[in-house]
């Protein structure tokens, strides 16, 4: 009888095990298969990192040479002082150290540029995402969350481009400066390279361009408006706009003080004290000239510095009073617009120049490049080239009507005082004796090249009405065309420059000397007769009382252009009033206006 087997019926249980025991190898090989892959791409993912990096990086500029510029050759022109006085191509001061800036310098930066400057690497990512947020409410870019460390990546070494990739090359520029800089180099580099408009870059420049001091000088006040400047040079330059730019200095103040950096009290203090030199004492019709005569002077390629003969008193002084006798008593009488000119009678140094009403208006030179008719300023020339036929000025010459052909000459009272002297004919300005001049000196031709000899060089009319002044010319050549009268006989030459530094070497700028084209004693009988016409003439509201003033009045017809030109103390002053689409002026002689505004100038010159 077979045995009864007393092992239990076959069970499930090995072939579930066995189940289960695959499962855990599948979910193994799946793993591992994962991580294969993970890997892999790890690998190729930091080789295409790699790649990107490598591309991005081809081309940018090496991180070391932060310290480096690549600019253009600059101009600086300075006051006779030695100021500055305006900039031309990229200008780049002393380089400065941190320790050698007053504290409130930086701080005003990081204030106002980058507040957790000395706490980030590189980047701010409170300040991006602010910057983000504000962004996106406004639907355009309004604000921006680059720091100081990205700006001088951006600023030194990468275009304004907006693309990814230049923004990539950024932050790749970002982190090496970080990593390799100081937060205090990171500054000194930003504080040395940054655009402060006007062609200045750096602080130093800046503070010498916009305050005439160095960086290490500058006042609470003046480093608020600065740290101001590099979010919007042209915006809030104090050249162009003095109000916008203490404004923002303003807003630099209330960042220090919330910073901790200042108190209250001294922002207060300090936005009180923001005030810039006006505009009128600025000089920049005289430096656009100045730069266009010393282009010749300076070697390619090379920064220079030229020292020029303004004087920036002067200049400010003859500026505001253009400025008030437009708005005042030119306002009355229908006149937009005026020029001055002040030399030295001895050597043709301009020492100021004002060619218009406000040069940010309109930079046009009026005092040397426009051409008017100077009217009766012109008749000393005619009256010397009398002299130098023998005319005295206490000989008697007509005052008659004349004819001329189909001609006639007026004055412009319309009577006659018949038989005067030649002295008395030059004080009232009578036209008929003019002609009669002009004609006993040999006629225009002679007259024409006693005037150029004395330095007027436009074309000059062949025909007697030169003797009332119908030909053309400019403020600054007619001015210095009367330096004869003012200093025994001598020409001068206007000019501007001084010397000349080029490469830390300074030499004297070459300068026409004097040439003595007038007979010292027919110079002191026209400079006699020229004091006459302030004495008892139609100059007389510039006469000075206890100087001596030699000049002439002249007036064109219907009162279009009205002039001064005469000589006290050693300096010629030119003033020309008018308008630029040649209306006339309401009664606007010579001897009102004109005559007062050289009054108004040269008594402030004592």
């Amino acid at each position: 009888m077979p045995r009864l087997s007393t092992a239990p019926a076959e069970s499930p249980a090995p072939a579930l095990a066995g189940g289960r025991a695959k499962l855990p190898a599948r979910r193994t090989r799946l793993l591992w298969r994962l991580l294969r892959w993970a890997l892999l791409a790890a690998i190729w993912g930091g080789v295409a990192l790699a790649a990107l990096v490598l591309w991005l990086a081809r081309d940018i500029p090496r991180p070391e040479t932060a310290q480096e510029a690549v600019r253009r050759p600059s101009l600086t022109l300075e006051d006779s002082a030695g100021q500055v006085l305006a900039t031309y191509g990229d200008v780049v001061g002393t380089p400065v150290r941190l320790r050698d800036l007053p504290a409130y310098v930086p701080e005003a930066a990081v204030a106002v540029e980058d507040r957790r400057f000395w706490y980030e690497f590189g980047i701010d990512p409170i300040g991006l995402a602010r910057a983000t947020l504000t962004n996106l409410i406004h639907g355009h870019i309004v604000q921006g969350g680059s720091t100081i460390t990205q700006q001088v990546a951006k600023n030194l070494f990468l275009s304004n481009a907006r693309t990814l990739r230049r923004k990539a090359q950024e932050l790749i520029l970002t982190f090496w400066l970080a990593r390799h800089f100081t937060h205090r180099e990171i500054l000194e580099i930003w504080l040395n390279r940054v655009y402060f408009g006007s062609g200045a870059y750096g602080i130093d420049a800046a503070a010498r361009l916009y305050f005439g001091v160095p960086a290490r000088r500058l006042s609470l006040a003046q480093a608020a408006v600065l740290a101001g400047l590099p979010r919007a040079p042209s915006r809030f330059n104090p050249r162009t706009d003095p109000q916008a730019a203490a404004a923002r200095g303003r807003q630099v103040l209330a960042a220090m003080v919330a910073a901790g950096d200042i108190t209250e009290a001294q922002a207060e203090a300090a936005g009180r004290a923001m005030s810039f030199p006006g505009r009128a004492g600025e000089g920049g019709w005289f430096s656009d000239w100045a730069a266009a005569r010393g282009e010749a002077l300076l070697p390619p390629d090379k920064d220079a510095v030229l020292r020029t003969t303004l004087d920036r008193r002067t200049q400010a002084i003859a500026g505001h009073a253009l400025t008030a006798m437009l708005d005042g008593a030119g306002a009355a009488h229908g006149v937009s617009q005026g020029a001055v000119v002040v030399l030295d009678a001895e050597t043709g140094a301009v020492r100021a120049m004002i060619g218009g009403r406000d040069y940010a208006d309109s930079p046009y030179n009026r005092a040397t490049l426009a051409r008017r008719q100077p009217g009766s300023a012109f008749k000393p020339f005619v009256w010397l080239a009398a002299l130098e036929k023998g005319v005295r000025p206490e000989d008697r010459v007509e005052d008659a009507p004349i004819r001329l052909g189909n001609w006639s000459p007026q004055d412009f009272e319309h009577r006659y005082l018949g038989e005067i002297t030649v002295e008395q004919a030059l004080a009232q300005s009578i036209n008929t004796a003019a002609v009669r001049l002009l004609l006993r000196a040999g006629g225009p031709r002679a007259v024409a090249a006693v005037a150029h000899r004395l330095g007027i060089e436009d074309k000059l009319p062949d025909d007697a009405s030169l003797a009332l002044g119908t030909g053309t010319v400019g403020l600054l050549e007619l001015t210095a065309a009367y330096a004869p009268f003012c200093n025994g006989g001598r020409r001068v030459s206007p000019f501007a420059i001084a010397s000349v530094n080029v490469g830390g070497r300074t030499a004297p700028a070459p300068i026409e000397p004097p040439a003595q084209v007038v007979d010292p004693a027919l110079a002191a009988e026209m400079r006699q007769m020229l004091e006459a016409v302030v004495t008892t003439g139609t100059g007389r509201p510039a006469a000075l009382p206890g100087r001596t003033v030699a000049g002439k009045t002249g007036t064109t017809s219907d009162y279009r252009d009205a002039w001064f030109v005469g000589c006290t103390g050693g300096r010629l002053i030119g003033v020309w009033m008018g308008n630029d689409d040649d209306t006339p002026m309401k009664d606007v002689l010579g001897g009102t206006l004109p005559a007062r505004l050289f009054h108004d100038i040269a008594a402030e010159l004592r």
